[in-house]
Parts: C-alpha cells; sequence; structure tokens
C-alpha cells in the first residue's frame, strides 16, 4: 500500500484529507507541524508528502528544503498547499525542491487527480533510480575487470616498468601493456580511444585482448609499424562506429639495448637520461601517422635508437597534460614534460607523487579525461 504523510497544523484540513486519501486506498500518516512531519519522514520514507505552506515553527517551504536534501528522500513526491498564488511564491517553492502545488480552498476531485500523478511520477523516479544503481553496479564491475587485466608491475636486471591508469569516469578509453615476446624482446604500448565511458573502453579491451594473444594475422609483432598498420585494417571507422585511437607502440631489446617504436597520432614518448654534467636530455620519440580507424590507406613507419643504463622512458596519453589550471590555460605538454624532469632529478621513487601533483594543479580536482603512464626505469645489466 502506498504511504502519504501529511502535515498540516489545521486539524479540520487533515482530517477531511485524511479521511479522502484512506478512502482512495492509501495509507496516511498525519502530523500537526513541521518539526514533527520532518522526523516522520526521515522514519517512515514515504512515497508522498503533502505539506501545508504557513504554519507556526517549521514552515512547509522549510520542511520541502530539508526532506529534499535527503539522499533517500529525493524521490519523495513532496506538494505544498498554499493559499499563496503569486509566481515569486511559486518560485520559492520549486527552488526549495517542491514538486507541485494545491491552493486552497482544495476541490477533492483535482486534490485526487493530482496524487495519482505525482505518484506516478515518483513511481518512475524510483524506477529510474533502480536502474541507475543496477548499472552503476555493472559498469563497477566492468571497471573491476579492465583494472584486473592490465599489467602488474615488473623488475628485473634489465629494467622496472610501473604504471597508473585513471579513468575520468568509471570506465576510460586508455588501455596499455607490456609483455615479453621472447625472453630479450619487451613490447610494450599504450592507446586512447576518442571519447569517454563504455563505449570508449570496449574497443581499448579488443586491442589489448587482440595484442596480448597475438591474433592479428601476418604481423611481426618485433616491428611496431606492422602491428599499427594491420589495426589500422582491423578498427576502421564505419558510420556505426565513430571510434578511432591513438597509440605508441615499442619493442626493447634488453640484449642490445635498442629501442625500436612507432606512433599513430599519439603524444610522443619521452625519454630522459642524464649527461655527464647531471643534467636531464629530453628525447621525444614520435613518428609520423594517422589515428588508427581514420584511414584505409594510413602507412606507419619504425624509428629506433640505443638507450644509456639509467634512463627512463614516460609513455602516457594526452589526458595526463591536457588539464585545466588554476589561471584557466591547460598545462600543455610543455608545463607537463618539465614537471617530469623536475620529478626526475629529485629521484622521486613512483608515480604517486607524480599524479598527486598533477591534482593538485589540476582546478577541478579531478581529471576530465581518461589519464594513463607508463614509466620504464632502465638498469645497467652489464
Amino acid at each position: 500500500m502506498v504511504q502519504i504523510l501529511l502535515i498540516d497544523d489545521d486539524q479540520s484540513i487533515r482530517l477531511l484529507l485524511e479521511r479522502t486519501l484512506k478512502r482512495e486506498g492509501y495509507d496516511v500518516v498525519c502530523a500537526g507541524e513541521g518539526e514533527e512531519g520532518l522526523i516522520k519522514a526521515k522514519e517512515l520514507y514515504p512515497a508522498m508528502i503533502i505539506c501545508d505552506w504557513v504554519m507556526p515553527g517549521m514552515s512547509g517551504l522549510e520542511v520541502c528544503y530539508q526532506v529534499k536534501s535527503i539522499p533517500d528522500l529525493a524521490t519523495t513526491f513532496f506538494i505544498l498547499l498554499t493559499s499563496l498564488g503569486s509566481v515569486e511564491d511559486r518560485v520559492k517553492g520549486l527552488d526549495a525542491g517542491a514538486d507541485d502545488f494545491l491552493c486552497k480552498p482544495i476541490e477533492m476531485n483535482e486534490f485526487i487527480a493530482r496524487i495519482r500523478a505525482g505518484l506516478r511520477l515518483h513511481q518512475l523516479s524510483q524506477d529510474l533510480t533502480e536502474q541507475k544503481q543496477l548499472l552503476e553496479a555493472e559498469l563497477t564491475e566492468a571497471a573491476e575487470y579492465v583494472s584486473s587485466i592490465l599489467p602488474k608491475p615488473i623488475q628485473n636486471p634489465f629494467l622496472t616498468i610501473d604504471s597508473r591508469f585513471l579513468p575520468s569516469s568509471q570506465l576510460g578509453g586508455d588501455g596499455f601493456d607490456y609483455f615479453w615476446l621472447d625472453k630479450d624482446h619487451l613490447a610494450l604500448y599504450l592507446l586512447d580511444v576518442s571519447g569517454h565511458g563504455l563505449r570508449a573502453a570496449l574497443p581499448a579491451l579488443a586491442v589489448i585482448n587482440l595484442l596480448r594473444s597475438q591474433n592479428l594475422s601476418q604481423v611481426d609483432y618485433y616491428q611496431p609499424n606492422q602491428v599499427l598498420t594491420e589495426l589500422n585494417k582491423t578498427f576502421q571507422m564505419t558510420e556505426t562506429n565513430d571510434k578511432y585511437f591513438t597509440i605508441w607502440y615499442g619493442v626493447y631489446n634488453c640484449k642490445d639495448r635498442e629501442l625500436v617504436y612507432a606512433s599513430a597520432g599519439h603524444p610522443p614518448a619521452i625519454l630522459l637520461t642524464q649527461n655527464l654534467d647531471q643534467e636531464v636530455v629530453e628525447t621525444k620519440l614520435k613518428t609520423p601517422g594517422l589515428p588508427v580507424g581514420m584511414f584505409p590507406g594510413a602507412k606507419y613507419t619504425n624509428s629506433s635508437l640505443f638507450v644509456d643504463s639509467s634512463s627512463k622512458l614516460y609513455i602516457f596519453s594526452d589526458g595526463i597534460y591536457e588539464i585545466e589550471q588554476e589561471d584557466g590555460t591547460l598545462m600543455g605538454l610543455n608545463n607537463f614534460l618539465s614537471m617530469v624532469r623536475a620529478y626526475q632529478k629529485d629521484n622521486a621513487t613512483n608515480l604517486d607523487w607524480l599524479i598527486g601533483y598533477l591534482q593538485s594543479c589540476h582546478i577541478k580536482g579531478k581529471f576530465d579525461d581518461d589519464l594513463s603512464i607508463i614509466e620504464v626505469s632502465f638498469t645497467d645489466n652489464t
């Protein structure tokens, strides 16, 4: 049975409305003042509250405001009974959270019709809330799955790898992985699908699973340009699929200390090395190439370099530097790289410091875009 809370300091009106509502089959609970009504609302969580506006003590407007500020009562349909007919008064009521108004003297047929309409809207709100909760639960499970398939840190005589992934929502379009092609060759990549949320997360998961299983046909996974070319053939945009992605893919030969890489519209990876004067030298690693999925005939090329010992490689998505600062400007790639150089020079031990510093620079405190970063610390294995 639907429960309705009736709050009115006028006993005669309260008895009349209570009798009318009970005749319609509703469970009615009454309160004679605002404070009492608010207490009962918190105890009962009724489907509807009918409350007089003008009462001694706590007014109906204040009761409405207090009720609507309680999350578990936010969908309760609130009707204000009033003899106040001005537009300004109705604006006050709407601002306080009122869902409907009934003017005194009350016409009973209209009163019952408003009750039925309000309860239909309350039920709709309840259904939407339940569906939202189910969707959030499923998204949480999906986010846990995404986190579970991301690679764990690596530490061996050749290198140490750490990474971080912060989606802008529960699911994001960033993805990355690093895995051994053989005992000497490590493949590593980071991709960024256009957009956010579930529609961006699904292509990212597809790419991760495809590369990890090495199921791209006729591809030499030691050659980054071949990998990007085949991904571009496999993930072309269509009329029903508007997603494309940028990616940086590299293969590191631990024995020869050679890094071969290629990129497709992705921000450059950054290799930081200290020279003989203990200055941090920065090398941007990027090759020409359009994002994957834009054009079927896109071409991708390899580049390579020798990696000195004690160098650090950073691969990241653009969400890590496209953040709004207090002055309203974006941080930008160059400012981010300056931060990374300082992080390298100070010998900070983990990426949490870097992420925390970025969050402190962000005026919103929460990143607007997905954020991913891989840190590779090369060691002297001779």
